[in-house]
């Protein structure tokens, strides 16, 4: 049974107010992994490690200039038919909740887990993931992929 949405709303409305978009279903998810460029794929969650550390993670690396082109969200526990397809891109990865992935046409390019935040501040993951921006989002390590 999902979460109910008043519970929720709030956490998605941290991820909404930095420019994700939301995917509710698997089409809308298809949607925004065709877009293109890259894709960050942000698995939501209710847990504290979400809350204290990988929205608040996610908010401080999307400041960094090089960034992903597009940035869209499943809510793990409420979305569960769209969480359930955007982990199918996840390719070698485990279901966890949070996580945060970078794709590109479909293809994963990077991977955190749970287990990647669990440990770490929101300034380390936001650190994490501003090095895979300058991989992977900026323009010359973009077209070197």
């Amino acid at each position: 049974m999902p979460y109910p949405e008043y519970l929720i709303a709030p956490m998605r409305q941290e991820l909404v107010a930095v420019g994700a978009r939301e995917c509710r279903t698997p089409a809308e998810v298809d949607a925004a992994l065709k877009t293109p460029g890259v894709v960050m794929m942000v698995v939501n969650s209710v847990c504290g490690c979400a809350a204290g550390k990988a929205r608040p993670g996610i908010a401080l690396a999307l400041e960094h200039p090089a960034k992903p082109d597009t940035v869209a969200t499943v809510f793990a526990g409420a979305d569960l038919e769209a969480t359930e397809h955007a982990r199918s891109f996840f390719t070698g990865f485990p279901p966890s909740s949070p996580s945060i992935a970078l794709l590109r046409d479909g293809k994963l390019l990077y991977m955190v887990e749970r287990r990647d935040i669990e440990s770490r501040s929101a300034e380390s993951i936001a650190d994490l993931l501003t090095m895979a921006f300058d991989k992977y989002c900026a323009p010359a390590g973009a077209a070197a992929q």
